[in-house]
């Protein structure tokens, strides 16, 4: 399916530790990583959803299903695995879950990142970590410009608040407890809203599209003029994947905070909706006409940087993203098929055509 060469051969036969395997991202990332030859295991609690896009995968790794939140837990599988690099991407995800229950958002994103660094600073094998967090960690003014790696720090939900919180996290461990000349390298990834195929989670649009389907009812939407810098997982992934061979060739210019975001397309919701109909004509929806939790209206990233010094950029832009996530919806409720080891190589595909250094080794 895909050449183990592809990033530089630099995943092949490596320990790799996946957090949140088990989620949206998480699985996708160890999807890749198998591709890649990585020898993977993963810590995650159970499948947020039901079905769910890792069940749907049937990977062979270790899987480790254990909370972020039990330190003693955490150090444990370390000990175990003794990963050579990190990837973490476990976390409390939805906006407004995190109204609902804002002390688990914290002690998750705030307390388990912390867990997983002192669990990395007594683990010598560990070379690099990367520390996902989101495009909502910024303090957002709702301007009309995208945000740097260098803007201030924010929330305004609890969710948003403690992505920004995981983000100082990340950074005072960086600074003062992972400076010793065997210490491993550090970056965080500041991602958008991703879609894709295999998202089942609550209060997402495409997933809450995709049941308005099969219970043959319109979808209520919340915010139908909201933009947000919608991207493929893919997208999100290669930056990651991209970021952490940088950091396991001991790149310390990598070991900072970087944004990868698409490419000068963001789409309101009213827009995503639209486009999607276009692919997939049984899609119905309306606006929701009672108040609702706030959340933010305009957010854009700037990725210059790792377009720059990474040599990273989207391969799909807003218009592919969306027909290969409704094509993977369809195939599965019209035939039962699970098309992602199909769209990985069609990405990875594009990728190469596209001139992308990491796909053309």
């Amino acid at each position: 399916m895909l050449a183990v060469n592809a990033f530089g051969s630099a995943y092949r036969g490596r320990r790799v530790l996946v957090t949140g395997h088990t989620g949206f991202k998480g699985s996708w990332l160890c999807l890749w990583l198998q591709a890649l030859g990585a020898q993977i295991s993963g810590l995650a609690l159970d499948p947020p959803s039901e079905p769910s896009h890792w069940g749907s995968l049937k990977l062979a790794i270790n899987d480790h299903r254990i909370d972020i939140r039990d330190e003693a837990a955490v150090r444990g599988i370390f000990a175990a695995e003794r990963p050579e690099i990190v990837f973490h991407l476990a976390a409390q995800p939805l906006v407004r879950r995190s109204y609902r229950e804002p002390v688990t958002t914290w002690a998750t994103n705030v307390m388990g990142t912390v867990h997983l660094l002192e669990a990395v600073r007594h683990t010598p094998e560990v070379r690099g970590v990367v520390v996902v967090t989101s495009d909502k960690c910024y303090e957002n003014r709702e301007w009309p410009w995208a945000y740097r790696e260098r803007d201030r720090l924010g929330g305004h939900d609890p969710y948003s608040a403690s992505k920004a919180g995981a983000e100082l996290v990340a950074a005072s461990y960086r600074s003062a407890l992972l400076q010793h000349p065997s210490a491993p390298l550090l970056a965080t990834a500041r991602g958008g809203n991703v879609i894709g195929g295999g998202d089942w989670s609550e209060d997402r649009l495409i997933p809450d599209l995709v049941r308005s389907v099969i219970a043959r009812e319109p979808l209520v939407i919340r915010s139908p003029r909201a933009t947000r810098p919608w991207q493929h997982v893919l997208d999100c992934l290669s930056g990651y994947l991209l970021l952490g061979q940088r950091l396991l060739a001991g790149d310390t210019a990598s070991a900072d905070a970087w944004n990868f975001g698409p490419e000068g397309e963001n789409l309101t919701v009213e827009q995503v909706l639209a486009d999607l109909a276009h692919t997939w004509p049984r899609l119905q929806w309306r606006v929701a006409s009672d108040p609702q939790p706030h959340e933010a209206a305009l957010l854009q990233l700037d990725s210059a940087k790792a377009k720059t010094h990474l040599g990273w950029r989207p391969v799909w832009n807003s218009e592919t993203a969306i027909h290969h996530t409704a094509n993977w919806y369809r195939r599965f409720l019209e035939a039962g098929d699970v098309s992602s080891a199909d769209e990985l190589a069609a990405y990875v595909a594009d990728a190469a055509d596209s001139g992308m250094g990491w796909a053309n080794p």
